[in-house]
């Protein structure tokens, strides 16, 4: 046998002991929900290592003694770096954007939320209700390529108000469990009644549709509200949320170049903090990260394939960036926190089909949103009065390529005006077997 051949048998056992205590290490902190940093887990880990490693010396020559240790010491080395931060622990708000003001507004509920106005051109013609938008998300920062969209709109007559939802962006961080679906809801209402000027036009995306779904399920809340635009909406409940089936045509997901920047998962600290709470062996509140810390460490390109996924496949290589770096922000736990509370709740379709608000649902062409997602909505809620099936975009509709925004733009503000519909009224709750059929 060569000797590299031999060393290499020889060091067998102490790297089976290595990975084995790696494991153990993971298990514990998976047991323990990463309390105290992970240091439980570490200790925990290192005591039952050494412990062994005096069993197996016990017979041994003194200096052979040693080499047990040798891999808990390796393993010990290697699990501390998941025990140790490397980004601050207290949140750290992205700066300023230099084009609009940044206001915080206390609402009734509680909740500090940063908040961004949009007025009207002076020219041409002014909308008397005011517009809100919704971002998706959940839990993250609005991007500059919403803030763009947001602009468009203002140019185009609309009082534009935007915010970022609690814990997202600019907005304060609220305790692990107060974030909820539901909280968005009552923020919803309570940003509506600090605007102080009646019911508003509200605009929801992505998760933020699916807020704005089951504002119209609330009459308290519907109440508050003139016209809503849901656009590519998330599952609005539990049993939506576990509908499985077609979504839409390809996206540029796998196909288009991959993400660069820095990455938090690269980092061991950061890879098994996200990577157990995606697999739900880690709380949302874990005591391995803070929220802060979480919130801070993870960088659009955590997002990998994610963000291809709300693009064409045509668009795979034209991608633009949704975000600067500066900008970027995303609440990893909380999100996961919020959609679970989603997951977790009832159908709402009994109350939405009590809903008058006027409503339009927007869908996407290349939709990476499960399309029974969406035709839940149309099914269940009567006061949708037109569906515009918007060609040529993604998940992203108002993305800055082409006529993408131009087009967006006339789809919403022909609905709040109620003006005829630039696009054809499609699909109609009749043709959802057919939609569902054909637009996959």
């Amino acid at each position: 046998m060569p000797a590299f051949a031999v060393r290499l048998v020889r060091l067998l056992p102490a790297l089976a002991a290595v990975v084995a205590l790696v494991v153990v290490f993971l298990g514990l902190i998976a047991l323990t929900d990463g309390t105290g940093s992970g240091l439980a887990a570490w200790a925990t880990t290192l005591g039952l290592g050494v412990a062994l490693a005096i069993r197996r010396g016990r017979h041994r020559t003194w200096p052979a003694r040693l080499v047990p240790f040798l891999p808990v010491l390796v393993a010990a080395a290697l699990t501390a770096t998941v025990c140790v931060p490397t980004v601050p622990t207290a949140r750290r708000h992205p700066p300023a954007l230099p084009y609009v003001t940044t206001q915080h507004w206390r609402l009734a509920t509680g909740s500090r939320v940063a908040v961004y106005h949009y007025p009207p051109a002076k020219s041409g013609a002014r909308h008397p209700v005011p517009f809100v938008y919704l971002n998706g998300g959940p839990v993250r920062g609005i991007s500059e390529l919403d803030h763009r969209f947001l602009r468009l709109l203002a140019d185009r007559g609309h009082d534009v108000y935007a915010y970022e939802q609690a814990g997202g962006g600019r907005s304060d961080l609220l305790p692990m469990s107060q974030y909820s679906v539901s909280r968005s809801v009552r923020d919803l209402a309570a940003f509506v009644d600090r605007l102080g000027r009646g019911k508003a036009d509200v605009l929801g995306f992505s998760s933020g549709g699916t807020v704005l779904t089951r504002a119209l399920a609330e009459p308290g809340v519907a109440a508050r509200l003139h016209r809503a635009v849901i656009a590519e909406p998330g599952p609005m409940d539990g049993p939506t949320a576990r509908l499985t089936g077609h979504k839409g045509r390809a996206s540029a997901r796998g196909l288009a170049p991959a993400t660069t920047g820095p990455r938090s998962t690269r980092l061991p600290r950061y890879a098994v903090a996200f990577g157990l709470m995606r697999l739900g062996l880690l709380t949302p509140g874990t005591g391995l990260i803070g929220q802060a810390e979480g919130d801070n460490a993870f960088t659009a390109a955590d997002l990998g394939s994610d963000t291809a996924s709300a693009y064409c496949a045509r668009d795979a290589h034209r991608i633009p960036a949704e975000d600067t770096r500066r900008n970027f922000s995303f609440s990893p736990a909380a999100s996961l926190r919020v959609q679970q509370t989603v997951k977790d709740s009832p159908s709402i379709a009994s109350r939405l089909r009590r809903s008058r608000t006027p409503a339009m649902l927007m869908i996407a062409e290349c939709s990476s949103q499960v399309r029974q997602w969406e035709t839940a909505v149309l099914a269940d809620d009567p006061a949708i009065r037109r569906t515009q099936y918007m060609p040529r975009v993604g998940h992203h509709m108002w993305n800055g390529l082409d006529d993408n925004n131009d087009r967006a733009a006339a789809v919403i503000t022909a609905f709040l005006e109620n003006a005829p519909a630039p696009l054809p009224n499609h699909p109609t709750r009749e043709e959802i077997p057919a939609f569902l059929r054909d637009h996959a």
